[in-house]
């Protein structure tokens, strides 16, 4: 075979070498990217997978909802939802998956929708303005879901706020007014209002306190005190809020829920510091072989062209 008829064969093989290289250098970038994505959500969990733990074992550091008992009446449960904590974490759960597969796929569209456009197709050929814009593009859609997310909440949680928040004074509220014109026993009113002054903004700890120990007390002296129907776990909420422990018997037989929760609240967070290491340093690996082969692309590039 001349010299001749060689060229054509070795032109072809170089071409179908570069697709497979350049084959290559996507799946490393992608893959790069990936885990750069699933490094960012576990570092972000780190800091709210306590609460979503918590909320998987019936219990709250903070009160979030109002707990209602079975006296109240159906019209005051028209304004004030009940708190379902464990339906709340996978709420939770089922947002940031939405977000993560929604942001992740989505940059990559949009990037190639983009890379229609001969201004981005050429600045796209860089490495780097490349992952700078999925990374811009990744963290627009986060944030329009995110603000979705929480628009969806407050309009569920508007009516309630305007039922129990008030200014200075908890008198000005007007569930505090409701409850005055009630006949519902005094004990779950403090109860009650109790919730609501921690539910306030800023948190009205004086007067929640006031309620607290209202309420410890009557845990003492009331014998009806445990047919009002009062939820352990909320009244373990309100005296960790208020004097950072459990004080009554009642709040205290919550401890091993809470116990159980910091035992897996930490593993958690042991695990998901673990995944970020990794994530981003396997990321970090998988990035500088994507980079060698793209500066090999350019040098086989460069040598064809001379």
């Amino acid at each position: 075979m001349t010299e001749k008829n060689q060229y054509p064969a070795d032109i072809q093989q170089i071409e179908q070498g570069l697709k497979v290289l350049k084959r290559r250098k996507f799946n490393l970038t992608a893959s790069a990217l990936l885990l750069s994505t699933v490094g960012v959500v576990s570092l972000v969990a780190v800091f709210f997978q306590q609460e979503l733990v918590f909320n998987s074992f019936g219990v709250a550091q903070q009160v979030q909802q109002i707990h209602l008992p079975y006296m109240i009446d159906g019209k005051l449960r028209e304004y004030v939802h009940q708190p379902d904590y464990f339906m709340n974490a996978f709420s939770w759960l089922g947002w940031l998956i939405l977000k993560l597969i929604v942001s992740f796929i989505g940059a990559f569209m949009i990037v190639g929708i983009l890379k229609k456009f001969k201004f981005f197709l050429i600045r796209f050929q860089s490495f780097i303005l490349k992952f700078v814009a999925w990374l811009i593009t990744f963290i627009v859609l986060w944030g329009g879901l995110s603000y979705v997310q929480y628009e969806l909440k407050d309009d569920e949680e508007s009516e309630v706020s305007a039922f129990v928040q008030y200014d200075q004074n908890i008198q000005q509220s007007d569930f505090y007014r409701y409850l005055q014109k009630s006949d519902i026993p005094e004990n779950v009113q403090s109860y009650l209002l109790a919730q609501t002054a921690l539910m306030h903004k800023p948190v009205d700890k004086v007067v929640a306190t006031v309620y607290a120990e209202k309420l410890i007390k009557a845990e003492q002296s009331d014998p009806q005190f445990l047919e009002y129907g009062f939820k352990p776990e909320q009244l373990w909420t309100i005296q960790h809020q208020v004097f950072n422990q459990a004080v009554s018997p009642i709040a205290k037989s919550v401890e091993a829920q809470v116990d159980r929760a910091n035992f897996w609240s930490n593993w958690v967070g042991k695990i998901l510091w673990g995944i970020t290491a990794v994530s981003f340093l396997l990321s970090l690996m998988v990035y500088m072989l994507a980079s060698r082969i793209s500066k090999r692309l350019e040098r086989i590039a460069t040598q064809l062209k001379s």
